[in-house]
């Protein structure tokens, strides 16, 4: 029984009746006009549920009226924090305006099923009301001139039977709310144009979530790789004019991962700032030189104009040189690397190529994250990325198309 009741102490079943008597309203605006209210009957009763038809029709022709029904129908027939903006559960109603002839008839139909139930709700309303008032004698008009339907029950059955007409009503009311709400998300839900919408949408937030992901593990990554290596020079080898050397490595290295951090940062907070340009490959001398203050001997090969690579190829290009690069230290040292970096009016191929250090030294084994984003940004870009030994040495070598 206290399962049965639960609706009744919930406010969205409140909320949901006073929704349908919102709905049958413009019927009693209009069967005031015409046929009248004064000593309605049968024909006028039908004439008030269908009179205002034609006009809901032509309203559900302007686009915002699907916008404001289903404003209407979030907030008032279904429960949960999203009315007011809240982290509710989505009830699957759209609140966009009508694109197509298509919602423009959805609406219609809900416009429509809307009157009809409210005008229901009303009729059968006041007539279970009307039966308890006269039951239990607060009507004292003839039954022929009384408007109900049903005939009166006096006497003891009287009190039940108002009990019962009262949980009738209760029932109703759950039951249309109920009805109600299913069929909005069926007539107001979002058309197969907008679902596509949000799909894509949620795409390109996955997809730039994993962009800053990628940026920060690219940027700090070299960062820390470049810091602990130089520190372990540094240590090893006892020179003060060595030490001063890898300090100024670290603190240049540093300062670079905090601009792209702060730039990071300054899109995540959209504060309406510029932020400071992604480096390119034109960039990419900072790298090397941090390679190179790391202890690594950087042999570089340039052919043809990297300054001409466009913007989003040259920015992607320079995170896999660091991520490459970042690599090389952290897992072989202070190794020779070569470089080589071709461009021509189709692609862009870089090679990177390193020593393999001794089985003994070896750092940890290749791969993770960061061979993996190598990889993902070459797919992005609709290129390719290969990784993996090659005649002794470990080789990252990618290729990027220009147009």
């Amino acid at each position: 029984m206290p399962g049965l009741l639960r609706p009744l102490t919930r406010a969205v079943t409140y909320t949901r009746w006073l929704h349908l008597l919102i709905g049958s309203g413009v019927a009693w605006v209009c069967g005031a006009i015409y046929p009248g209210l004064s000593s309605p009957s049968r024909t006028t009763w039908l004439l008030v549920v269908l009179d205002p038809v034609p006009l809901l029709l032509i309203a559900a022709m302007v686009p915002a009226m699907r916008r404001a029904e289903g404003l209407q129908a979030r907030m008032m027939l279904f429960p949960g924090p999203h009315a007011t903006g809240g982290d509710g559960e989505d009830p699957g109603i759209s609140v966009a305006p009508s694109a197509s002839w298509r919602d423009r008839g959805r609406t219609a139909l809900w416009l429509v099923l809307r009157l009809e139930a409210g005008c229901a709700m009303v009729l059968m309303t006041g007539q279970l009301i009307g039966m308890v008032f006269a039951s239990l004698g607060a009507n004292d008009e003839p039954s022929d001139t009384d408007g109900l339907l049903l005939p009166v029950v006096r006497g003891w059955a009287a009190l039940p039977l108002g009990v019962l007409l009262v949980l009738a009503e209760f029932a109703m009311i759950v039951a249309l709310g109920r009805l109600m709400a299913r069929a909005a998300r069926r007539l107001l839900g979002p058309s197969p144009a907008e679902r596509l919408a949000v799909l894509e949408e949620r795409t390109e937030q996955l997809l730039e979530r994993n962009r800053i992901a990628r940026e920060l593990h690219d940027s700090i990554g070299h960062a820390l790789t470049v810091a602990v290596v130089q520190a372990g020079a540094a240590r090893a080898a006892g020179d003060p004019e060595f030490t001063d050397r890898a300090l100024e490595a670290v603190e240049e290295t540093g300062r670079a991962a905090l601009e792209d951090l702060e730039r990071v940062l300054r899109v995540l907070r959209e504060d309406g700032r510029p932020a400071s340009a992604r480096p390119t490959l034109a960039d990419a001398e900072r790298l090397l030189d941090s390679a190179r203050a790391s202890g690594a001997k950087v042999d570089v090969e340039v052919t043809g104009p990297v300054e001409r690579v466009p913007g989003p190829v040259s920015r992607e290009g320079y995170r896999m040189l660091q991520e490459a690069l970042t690599n090389v230290l952290r897992h072989s040292g202070p190794v020779p690397v070569r470089l080589r970096i071709a461009v021509d009016d189709a692609r862009l191929v870089m090679n990177v190529r390193n020593a393999l250090p001794p089985e003994s030294t070896a750092v940890t084994g290749r791969g993770g994250s960061g061979l993996r984003g190598i990889r993902e940004r070459a797919t992005l870009l609709g290129g390719r990325a290969t990784t993996g030994p090659h005649d002794d040495e470990w080789q990252v070598q990618v290729e990027l198309p220009l147009k």
